[in-house]
C-alpha cells in the first residue's frame, strides 16, 4: 500500500502539467524521458533532445548563422575557383596563340591521343583480379599517358646526345628507360630491395 505522507509531498513537489498535454504515466515511455532530459538540460542552459543530444538554447538562430557562413564560404571557393580557371584559360589559350605551326600540330596530337579505355580496363582487371569501375579506368589512361610522354621526352634528349635525328628508334627507347631506373622514376618489379638481413 502506498504511504500518504509520501504521496502529499511528492504531489507538492511536482509541477502541474500545462493543459491540453497527457498527465505522467500515459503516453509514451520515450517523450517522458525525452521531456525530463529536457527540464534537466533546461537549467545548464541546454536543451536535451528525445535522443540525448545536446543543443544550445538558441539553437535556430545559431543554426541559421552558421548555414549562412558556410554558403558564403561556398560562393567564396566557388568564385575563387571560377577565377582561377578563368586565368588558367587564358593563360592556355595565350600560350597556344604563340605556336609554331609544328607546335600547334603536336599539341593537338597530344590532346588527342589517348590509350584503349577497353585494354586499360582489361589490363587491370587481369592484374587485380577483380572488376574496376570507369573512373579507375580513366586515371590509369592518364598516368599512363604522362608515364610514356616521360620516356618518350627522355628518349628525345638521348637521341639529341646522341647527335642523331628523330625518330626515335628502339635503342633511344631502351636508353631512356635505362635512365629513368637509374634515377629511380621508374620501380624495377624484377628486383626486391632486402630492407633486413
Amino acid at each position: 500500500m502506498a504511504d500518504p505522507a509520501r504521496d502529499a509531498l511528492g504531489a507538492a513537489a511536482a509541477p502541474e502539467p500545462p493543459p491540453g498535454s497527457s498527465p505522467p504515466g500515459t503516453g509514451d515511455g520515450a517523450a517522458a524521458a525525452g521531456e525530463a532530459a529536457a527540464a534537466e538540460g533546461a537549467g545548464e542552459g541546454e536543451v536535451r533532445s528525445a535522443d540525448g543530444e545536446a543543443a544550445d538554447a538558441e539553437e535556430p538562430g545559431l543554426q541559421a548563422g552558421a548555414a549562412r557562413k558556410v554558403k558564403l564560404e561556398l560562393k567564396e571557393r566557388k568564385e575563387k575557383k571560377q577565377k582561377v580557371d578563368e586565368d588558367e584559360i587564358q593563360k592556355m589559350q595565350i600560350l597556344v596563340s604563340s605556336f609554331s605551326e609544328e607546335q600547334l600540330n603536336r599539341y593537338e596530337m597530344y590532346r588527342r591521343s589517348a590509350f584503349p579505355k577497353a585494354a586499360i580496363k582489361r589490363l587491370i582487371q587481369s592484374i587485380t583480379g577483380t572488376s574496376v569501375s570507369q573512373n579507375v579506368v580513366i586515371a590509369m589512361s592518364g598516368i599512363s599517358k604522362v608515364f610514356v610522354g616521360e620516356v618518350v621526352e627522355e628518349a628525345l634528349d638521348v637521341c639529341e646526345k646522341w647527335g642523331e635525328l628523330p625518330p626515335l628508334q628502339p635503342k633511344h627507347m631502351r636508353e631512356a628507360v635505362r635512365r629513368l631506373k637509374a634515377r629511380g622514376q621508374i620501380p624495377n618489379s624484377k628486383y626486391k630491395k632486402i630492407i633486413f638481413h
